[in-house]
């Protein structure tokens, strides 16, 4: 048994080389028709190599024929396993029909093999879809396939059941087995190879599992569970028919001898002239009670005083089971010819059973293939009816839930999914209903806050004075923003100026804007320098800020008198001068963290002289960041060169006409942060 197992895995592990080989080369190529025709034809020479160098066990052949066909059809394409599955079963019939190869399992050989190729290929085509099946599906594949080869053995030698079984009792298990283990780490080869192998010990969650497989493994569960429990009963009937047509043939057997013997005696003939067949491979004996054997199968032998008191024993009794005589374990009955004499009739226990195992074979054999039929039939109906109507339902949903309130769930292949259907359109209906007035109730509100924001933003910019000119803008990027800008006396002759830029947008950076503002503005009119002002201003906005928000600031407070003026730049923008005359100029000014970041923070401080005809232009990032649809950024160069542009214009000209040249850089790309702008011009 041993060489059967090692030659039989040598020949498996080649078929699995094979296969992981060709899929290798095909694994990234387009199968054509010819290389469909190709493989074809090299399983098929596989399934004749097979047919003709199969392994010797028990004077009987075993190979693996199917095996090749299967893989053909399973692993690269329909077609090829057809072709595989031809040539095999057709050359299969040849050489036991006219070379003797094989010739009592010709027909059930050469069916098992042309029927593997189909159904590899309709199995790639409806089950499968293409796809590898997995190592469990694949082992139970192979396996069915040689039950049928098994089963077929059976039908086609009704005459000859003795001979079928004994075939097939030598076969069946090695068969069954290797071509099972040939496809299940076939494909475990290439799963691994593809990256796609899973662990199928790990325990799976629930939310992992699809509802076809929880239907496949209790469906599998239920269906093995009933077909053992029928067999089983089936199993014990036949055992108790077995034994009592057993013991009904031993004691007929027994009263005809003991007819014959009687005869005989009546007649003084010789009773060693007593002959009589037991089945098939039974016995029967005269025993004296010396324990010679005087007539019968044994004639000539002795047997001991202990078996010939045990004989004694069991007179009268049903029958008892002992290896008397013979080696083998028997069905014996005994009974008393005379005083002197016994007559002991014997049934091997392997013929009281014969007809038992091959109908339990063929049992099971039935049991698997018509489970198995049951089991696609089944499961091809769960995917058709229910998972893939299901599927349909879940693809409907993902797009509702991504956002597409126009997708419709149209399944209406059963009342049930008809009226879920209905119910989800329903749903949708409501809730875009709902969406729609919220929609509309945001953006009042929305509205409302950026009436509330913009009315926050001086928009004064006439002075009873003629010592400076000033404009401002902004524009947010959504209905709010986190941008603002500000200025006011902080006494009669000094104007502070503000411009900042909150971190994030819409309706979170708008609260802090306003806090932000409030807190600089309050600050600055207290009478604080820029980095006095700054580092208060901090510190309060650190304060509770659980958002982990900030804002930069650049802050000037300039003397109207003198021209001079104080500032601070909190990580904002370099401000841009322009000296009398001159061009508009990046000034790279003294930087310092952002407001809010970190509580303690000093701020740097720079002085910056004014003179008459000077002009300052500041900004946030929203300007120079902006991009177009080509992704290019607008930057601080086109900004400059717009501002030089209209550098002689008033302010209330100079800023939007710097806005428009934004907009038409930007053309069709979204805005995506706010943009503001101060300009001063001190006179």
């Amino acid at each position: 048994m041993l060489l059967m197992i090692a030659q039989m895995s040598a020949i498996t592990a080649a078929h699995i080389f094979l296969t992981l080989l060709l899929w290798k080369y095909f694994k990234d190529r387009k199968i054509s028709r010819l290389a469909k025709v190709i493989i074809g034809l090299i399983y098929g020479g596989c399934s004749i190599l097979s047919t003709h160098y199969g392994v010797q066990y028990e004077h009987m052949i075993l190979n693996v024929r199917d095996l090749a066909p299967l893989s053909a059809g399973l692993f690269f394409d329909p077609a090829s396993g057809i072709i595989a599955g031809l040539i095999g079963g057709i050359e299969r019939y040849i050489a036991g029909t006219y070379f003797g190869i094989g010739s009592y399992t010709r027909v059930a050989c050469s069916l098992s093999t042309c029927l593997s190729g189909f159904v590899a290929a309709l199995l790639n085509l409806y089950i499968f879809k293409g796809k590898k099946p997995s190592a469990i599906y694949a082992f139970f594949m192979g396996a069915v396939m040689e039950v049928f080869h098994m089963y077929v053995v059976f039908i086609t030698h009704r005459a000859d059941m003795s001979m079928a079984f004994y075939v097939v009792r030598v076969c069946s298990v090695p068969m069954i087995i290797f071509c099972g283990l040939g496809l299940a780490l076939s494909s475990i080869a290439i799963r691994i190879c593809a990256g796609e192998w899973r662990n199928p010990f790990r325990k799976m969650t629930d939310e992992e599992i699809k509802v076809s497989q929880k239907f496949s493994f209790w469906l599998f569960v239920v269906t093995v569970a009933v077909l053992m429990m029928t067999f089983l009963f089936s199993f014990g009937v036949q055992t108790q028919s077995a034994v009592q047509s057993a013991r009904i043939d031993l004691v007929t057997s027994c009263h005809d001898i003991r007819d014959t013997y009687n005869s005989l005696r009546a007649e003084q003939d010789d009773i060693g002239a007593l002959n009589f067949h037991i089945g098939d491979g039974g016995s029967f004996n005269v025993i004296q009670e010396s324990g010679a054997i005087v007539a019968g199968t044994h004639q000539g032998e002795m047997l001991g005083k202990e078996q010939v008191e045990f004989l004694k024993s069991q007179i009268g009794t049903d029958y008892f089971v002992a290896n008397l005589i013979s080696e083998e374990q028997s069905m014996c009955y005994v009974e008393k010819l005379d005083d002197m004499e016994l007559l002991l009739v014997q049934l091997p226990m392997s013929e009281v059973y014969e007809a038992r195992d091959a109908g339990a074979y063929e049992t099971v054999f039935a049991d698997i293939m018509m489970f198995t039929a049951i089991y696609v039939l089944i499961s091809m109906l769960v995917q058709g009816i229910v998972v893939n109507n299901l599927e349909m339902v879940n693809d409907s949903l993902n797009k509702i839930t991504n956002g597409n309130l126009d997708e419709t769930v149209s399944v209406y292949s059963s009342s049930e999914f008809a009226s879920l259907s209905d119910d989800i359109n329903q749903t949708v209906d409501v809730l875009k209903g709902y969406i729609d007035a919220a929609e509309k109730r945001i953006a009042q509100e929305l509205e409302f806050a950026r009436t509330i924001q913009d009315s926050a933003l001086p928009k004064n910019f006439k002075f009873a004075r003629d010592d400076f000119e000033i404009f401002a803008t902004m524009d947010p990027a959504k209905e709010v923003g986190g941008d603002f800008y500000d200025f006011f006396f902080v006494s009669p002759d000094k104007l502070a100026m503000v411009i900042a830029d909150v971190s994030g947008k819409g309706i979170p950076a708008s609260l802090f804007m306003m806090q932000a503002k409030t807190a600089i503005r309050t600050l600055a009119e207290g009478g604080g320098q820029p980095g006095e002002v700054l580092y208060k201003a901090n510190n309060e906005l650190c304060e509770g800020n659980g958002a982990d928000m900030f804002v930069t600031v650049w802050l000037g407070i300039i003397n109207l008198v003198t021209g001079a003026m104080k500032c601070a730049n909190a990580g904002h923008e370099y401000p841009v001068i322009r000296r009398a005359n001159g061009q508009y100029e990046l000034f790279k000014d003294k930087h310092s963290p952002a407001v809010a970041t970190m509580e303690d923070m000093k701020f740097k401080e720079y002085d910056l002289q004014l003179n008459k005809g000077d002009s300052l232009f500041v900004y946030t990032d929203g300007i120079p960041e902006a991009i177009n649809t080509a992704v290019e950024q607008y930057g601080v160069d086109r900004m400059l060169a717009s501002l030089n542009v209209h550098a002689d214009d008033d302010l209330q000209t100079m800023l939007p006409a710097v806005r428009q040249d934004l907009r038409d850089f930007v053309g069709e790309a979204d805005q995506f942060d706010d943009v503001t702008m101060l300009g001063f011009k001190y006179k």
